[in-house]
């Protein structure tokens, strides 16, 4: 548990709470219900074994900081509670419910047990990946996906770091339980649906034509949209990203509709494998009766100048 100043706010609450969400606890010495909420609030801390972290703000030491949470948040009593995740606030209680009700809460906000240990191993393969040892990072991002088969983003890394080890047939087994939601409109991690091109290329990618007979056919006729997609895809399996691009935008500017938009699409997912990925997106503020409606800014992922130079390219042959 971490007491909140002026000095460790942005460090110890706001940056904090991308990594893990946190429960702030506004309180004071002299407020009973207070007294009867902090013990509780910090059993459930101990219970939840790490998957949120519970911080207090003593109201009378910290006026400023409990002033303007007052101010902003339209509550003017204690004991009051604000999750922050994601660096912002996101839900809240007032007063001290029972502990029925703050599990409610809590379980609406912090990841589940699975949940918490997929995240902590995925975390593990990717530092691992990173590192130069992918047989361990499949290792561990393997056992994520076991853990908990609805984690998209886990699920998302392992077929990248399969893909990127050349073992494609792994990855179309990784990628089956997700293919009919990757395919079709029903909600799944933007990543995914890339990945699904990504393989797709790479299965493709060792029957393709050899590149110089490719560009021959190109050069014979620039509206060979079958050999210049073959030669996109053959880029793209081998992680050629702005060369796969280059192909697929010649067919984009002169036919968008190509076989229902393929390359567009396939243009769409290598940009989204280049992106940073963006922020896990935070609960809805206030969806919940009795909770505070609170709102906060939105964190926006770093630019990359190479991913809006080919965004850019795209939007000037769509309009």
């Amino acid at each position: 548990m971490t007491d909140i100043t002026l000095q460790n706010f942005e460090a110890d609450l706001i940056h904090a709470s991308t990594q893990q969400p946190v429960l702030l606890d506004i309180w004071a010495p002299w407020c009973g219900p207070c007294r009867q909420l902090t013990p509780l609030l910090e059993k459930l801390e101990v219970a939840y074994a790490g998957r949120f972290k519970l911080a207090k703000l003593n109201s009378d030491d910290q006026p400023e900081i409990a002033g303007q949470l007052s101010q902003a948040f339209g509550v003017r009593s204690i004991p009051f509670c604000v999750m922050f995740a994601g660096g912002q606030p996101v839900d809240g209680f007032v007063g001290a419910l029972p502990e029925s009700q703050i599990r409610e809460f809590l379980d609406r906000h912090v990841p589940g047990a699975d949940e918490a240990a997929a995240e902590e191993e995925a975390a593990e393969g990717q530092a691992l990946l990173a590192e130069g040892d992918p047989e361990a990072a499949l290792a561990k991002l393997q056992a994520a996906v076991a853990m908990d088969p609805a984690n998209d983003s886990a699920r998302f890394e392992y077929l990248r770091a399969l893909l990127l080890a050349g073992r494609i047939a792994e990855a179309r087994r990784a990628f089956e339980p997700v293919a009919e939601r990757a395919s079709s409109l029903l909600p799944v991690d933007a990543r995914l649906t890339a990945a699904g091109h990504w393989l797709d290329a790479c299965e493709k990618a060792p029957q393709a034509r050899p590149a110089d007979v490719l560009a021959a056919a190109i050069a014979a006729n620039r509206r060979d949209f079958d050999a210049r997609f073959e030669l996109a895809q053959t880029h793209f399996a081998a992680q050629r990203f702005t060369q796969a691009m280059d192909e697929l935008l010649e067919i984009v500017m002169r036919d968008k509709a190509w076989r229902d938009e393929l390359a567009r699409k396939t243009y769409v997912a290598i940009l989204e494998l280049m992106s940073k990925p963006a922020p896990k997106p935070a609960a809805a503020a206030g969806e919940a009766k009795g909770t505070l409606e609170v709102t906060g800014k939105a964190t926006v992922a770093s630019a990359d100048p190479l991913v809006d130079q080919y965004r850019r390219k795209l939007s000037m042959a769509l309009f």
